[in-house]
């Protein structure tokens, strides 16, 4: 089981920047994940990083202003948010998952265990 802890989350105006971070431990060959709250108890897809290759995935919403990286010798991901808009404003959760497909890898079914959480909240 990997175990993920969030930080980073915080209150910023529009236009503005923020990075969380992700420290796991026990990774293998997963694929790390943010993800925000959607509606209907569904969780939507913000960005991905696979671990072995660094390939990145990112929701249409965030390309552009959001980047998703890595530190290997910390087993830190990290999500740096810059043009932040108010409409995301949410709850971002880092995930962990084994997936081998693209869809996989942009889905919360893909992913098996999950962070606590980090509040980010944008002011207009």
């Amino acid at each position: 089981q990997v175990q993920l802890v969030e930080s980073g989350g915080g209150l910023v105006e529009s236009g503005g920047s923020l990075r969380l971070s992700c420290a796991a431990s026990g990774l293998s060959s997963h694929t790390m994940g943010w993800f925000r709250p959607a509606p209907a108890n569904e969780r939507e897809f913000v960005a991905a990083l696979r671990w072995s290759s660094g390939r990145t995935y990112y929701a249409d919403s965030v390309k552009g202003r959001f980047t998703i990286s890595r530190d290997n010798a910390k087993n830190t991901v990290y999500l740096e948010m810059n043009s932040l808009k108010p409409e995301d404003t949410a709850v971002y959760y880092c995930a962990a998952g084994i997936t081998y497909t693209t869809a996989r890898a942009m889905s919360a079914q893909g992913y098996k265990d999950w962070g606590q959480g980090t509040q980010v909240t944008v002011s207009s």
